[in-house]
């Protein structure tokens, strides 16, 4: 089973996105930048869901520690911040931009999308 390792602060949202993707994904979660940083290391998710803004460390800081860990890391941000920090995440490496509030369809159609061309970067 595909793992997604998903980042945010707001517990309730983290909830949720557990819920909303568990049917689909082995789903690891973790509160925090640093937390992120570890738990990819360790269990090398095909895809990371961050959020940019949290406490100890943001979404963009982890995820240039994330890429340069591993090159081929895909980080998918999740923020209700688009325009203005969305930009920034996209240079730290980010592949692409969901805003809140999240549609699950939606979302499961970009992880997929982004997953499928890891795949076939990485073969």
């Amino acid at each position: 089973m595909r793992k997604v390792l998903v980042v945010d602060d707001d517990l309730i949202l983290l909830d949720l996105l557990k819920m909303m993707l568990s049917e689909y994904y082995e789903v690891i979660t973790a509160t925090n930048g640093e937390e992120a940083i570890e738990l990819y290391k360790k269990h090398k998710p095909d895809i990371v869901l961050m959020d940019i803004l949290m406490p100890k460390m943001d979404g963009i800081t982890a995820t240039k520690i994330i890429k340069s860990i591993d090159p081929n890391a895909v980080v998918l941000a999740i923020t209700a911040y688009a325009p203005h920090k969305g930009k920034e995440m996209l240079k730290a490496g980010a592949v692409d931009i969901i805003e809140k509030p999240i549609k699950k369809m939606e979302l499961v159609e970009k992880i997929e999308k982004f997953i499928s061309r890891k795949e076939n970067i990485v073969k």
